[in-house]
């Protein structure tokens, strides 16, 4: 780790060299300057942590430096020294960005704290950066890993919806399809990124919970409340919220909701003031919605007010193509998180995965990927680190996709013809898709395209 360096700007010898003994003496490297022109060359050649700037300098001043500074080197702190005390230079100081404005004579030793103040706000500062860039890389919608056309699709959708002022998106999917990540993802993409990202999972909370969690409460507005609080739609004004599950909301409140996204107001739990908020909604569900409100438990208005802009998420085993490069970045990133080198999957263990179902979708593909990391013996993820249902599955995708077993009849068959009926009948029922056509099959995609090419099937069956 770099020693941070410090850039002393002081016409004095004296005081320029009893800082650099001190603050050598701390552990930092510093580069002394004794006019306005040397702390130009020196910020032009050098990269610093902090600056030190005496006021008055021979060809310039500490407050014209400091601007140049804040305009050219804006992460630079800056503490500016004077023997020339003012409460008009301090706030002009101050206002123009210096972090802390020191009289001389000073306490060294004092001048140090404010120093190592100074240089922990700018750590704190670079942590917060690299988290929201770290949080935009694994969230942006490039990131989003999927090469099928479905999944292209999605991304371009997200794309135009994030750019969009939209305050209400629908996702629906089955459970793990990654419902989640495409809230976060629509998110960091946004203009709203810099503002918070709140998740609310609407089963975890009875209703007079999700009441108060989402709009907050007045003091005293039930037993517990003994202090006010806000919700989440106040703490998350000008950002995001993901209200996954959302089929399961209580009737009774789905009426409170939909005024909220009518209306952008709300009033506490036992308050009378109307609260405006700017919020974009984005909700998910695993359910089918349509038939929830034909049963009546879901309000016919709230459901159209959703579902503006609603987003399909397919079941994985419908992303041709996806389940590989899933497996392969699962397995980069849990051989880093647990420190270790395992490779594969092997070809055999792939043809295990792409050939199972994935009731589980995405959540299901990554945990596997997790505990063969974890408990695997070997260097290598092959089919006998996979768990006994994945193994056993031994074929299909799709439940009954597979014929009943064949009975050979007594004048015999031309096995090649047969072969190749049944990779023309499985292209036939799956339209033209070779992965759908494969599962049928009991086939990885390697082993139907080598027979397409074989029997001479690279055209679409008729």
């Amino acid at each position: 780790m770099r020693t941070e360096s410090i850039l002393i700007v002081e016409d004095e010898k004296l005081i320029r060299w009893s800082l650099t003994e001190r603050l050598s003496q701390e552990g930092y490297t510093t580069r002394e300057a004794e006019c306005g022109s040397e702390a130009r060359s020196a910020l032009e050649e050098n990269v610093f942590d902090l600056a030190i700037l005496d006021y008055r300098l021979p060809d310039t001043d500490g407050l014209t430096l400091l601007e140049v500074i804040r305009q050219e080197y804006p992460d630079i702190p800056v503490i500016l020294v004077t023997a020339f005390s003012s409460v008009e230079g301090a706030v002009r100081a101050m206002k123009l960005g210096a972090f802390d404005y020191i009289h001389k004579p000073f306490d060294i030793d004092e001048l140090v704290l404010v120093v190592q103040k100074a240089l922990e706000t700018t750590r704190l500062k670079r942590e917060v950066s690299w988290l929201k860039e770290n949080q935009a890389r694994q969230f942006g919608a490039t990131q989003i890993v999927g090469v099928s056309s479905t999944m292209r699709e999605i991304f371009h959708m997200v794309e135009r919806v994030a750019g969009t002022d939209a305050t209400t998106v629908l996702l629906r999917g089955e459970s793990g399809t990654g419902k989640g990540l495409i809230a976060k993802a629509i998110h960091q993409s946004s203009r709203r990124r810099e503002r918070p990202f709140m998740t609310v999972t609407c089963t975890a909370l009875q209703e007079t919970l999700l009441e108060s969690e989402l709009m907050g409460h007045e003091k005293g507005a039930f037993t517990d409340a003994k202090d006010q609080k806000k919700g989440l739609f106040e703490l998350a004004d000008g950002g995001t919220i993901f209200l996954d599950e959302i089929g399961d909301i209580p009737p009774s409140f789905q009426a409170k909701l939909l005024h909220v996204l009518e209306d952008k107001t709300f009033k506490r739990v036992g308050g009378v003031r109307d609260i405006t908020v700017d919020v974009r909604i984005i909700a998910a569900t695993n359910k089918n919605l349509e038939q929830a409100v034909a049963d009546g438990s879901f309000r016919q208005d709230l459901y159209y007010r959703l579902k503006i802009i609603p987003i399909e998420l397919p079941p994985l085993r419908d992303r041709e193509g996806d389940i590989p490069l899933l497996a392969h970045v699962f397995l980069d990133h849990f051989n880093m998180e647990f420190r270790k080198a395992v490779t594969g999957p092997t070809p055999k263990a792939m043809e295990v995965l792409e050939q199972y179902h994935w009731p589980g979708n995405i959540r299901e593909l990554r945990n596997i990927v997790e505990r063969a990391v974890l408990l695997g013996e070997g260097v290598v993820l092959d089919v006998g680190d996979l768990p006994s249902e994945i193994r056993q599955s031994g074929g299909p995708a799709e439940t009954g996709a597979h014929p009943g077993p064949f009975i050979l009849p007594s004048g015999g068959i031309v096995l090649e013809e047969l072969e190749k009926d049944l990779v023309v009948q499985a292209l036939q029922r799956s339209g033209g898709n070779q992965t759908k056509a494969a599962r049928q099959l009991g086939l990885n995609r390697d082993q139907i395209r080598y027979r397409i090419e074989k029997f001479g099937l690279k055209r679409e069956p008729k």
